[in-house]
């Protein structure tokens, strides 16, 4: 009977799952709803099922092997205990190991070399391998952390609109284009602040980013303080000897032209994404299992 390798990649929008042969070879990927193990650990564990079954179809396997695969799984909130034992409980797997999303996308993003990963959507964490050694860095969330994130930009967007709104500070194209957006009243901006989520400020920075490559002044000075606390994250990191950055995330794309030349030397692009990360960290930990058992 073949046995199987499978990752997953959880996130609180969706999850997805990558199934792979017993040499980590990915011969399909699958993916569902949100995989949240914190907030509702038992929808998250019908996802990332679902997610699973999805990628077993899509390779034309038998979902019955499901049972007997062996499986690691990249979660947000994987140190907490309770909801890591709740949910190793109940995974429909054979075996898994549950870890951070930020592990299995070091692990995509640089194979077994050194180097940092710049995780830069929504929120912010940095995550940094030097000699073996794997170092977290930031992921505080949005209320003390997360700086030079989507969710910081977007809300530093709003506050600089009510301070043109007032004649405190210069309106630019930018501006504009958000008093336009709340009909010119800010009541109605303040009331969306006042009841918005991080993703919900964050939907704003790429609009920032947007402006900023067109050379609205706004733009480039909150991309330009954002992009300081990402410095400042990336040289602590590199003083440690790390010599390889790759910026991921949703804005990973975005950042490369507003960091310091210094950082944007040692960019490098990304070989593989997270799924694949979470499939090789699971064939090194279940494939000599799997050849003994053979």
């Amino acid at each position: 009977m073949t046995i199987y390798l499978v990752g997953i990649d959880g996130g609180g929008t969706s999850c997805r799952a990558a199934v792979a042969g017993p040499d980590g070879r990915i011969l399909a990927r699958g993916q569902s709803g949100p995989a949240n193990i914190l907030s509702d650990p038992d929808t998250a564990l019908e996802n990332i099922a679902g997610a699973t079954r999805v990628a077993f179809n899509e390779a034309g396997l038998d979902p019955d092997g499901i049972a007997s695969a062996r499986a690691v799984l990249g979660v947000a909130g994987h140190n907490v205990g309770k909801a890591v034992h709740h949910v190793k409980q109940r995974l429909p797997f054979a075996e898994a190991d549950i870890e951070s999303d930020g592990l299995i996308a070091l692990q995509g993003a640089l194979g077994d070399k050194d180097g940092i990963v710049a995780i830069l959507g929504t929120g912010t964490i940095y995550i940094s391998r030097h000699r073996e050694r794997v170092t977290y860095t930031g992921g505080w969330g949005f209320t003390v952390g997360d700086l030079g994130s989507g969710a910081r930009i977007g809300h530093a967007l709003l506050q600089e609109s009510l301070l043109a709104y007032d004649g405190i500070h210069d309106v630019s194209p930018l501006i504009s284009s958000v008093l336009t957006e709340f009909n010119n009243d800010p009541r109605e901006l303040v009331e969306f602040a006042r009841q918005a989520k991080p993703g919900a400020f964050g939907r704003y920075a790429p609009r920032v980013f947007e402006f900023g490559e067109r050379g609205d002044a706004v733009a480039a000075r909150l991309l330009k303080d954002a992009a300081i606390s990402v410095d400042e994250a990336l040289d602590l990191l590199v003083a440690r000897g790390t010599k390889k950055i790759c910026l991921l995330g949703g804005l990973g794309p975005f950042y490369p032209s507003w960091i310091a030349s210094r950082h944007q030397e040692l960019l490098a692009k990304p070989e593989g994404d997270a799924l694949t990360g979470a499939v090789a960290l699971a064939l090194a930990r279940f494939g000599r299992r799997q050849e003994a058992i053979a």
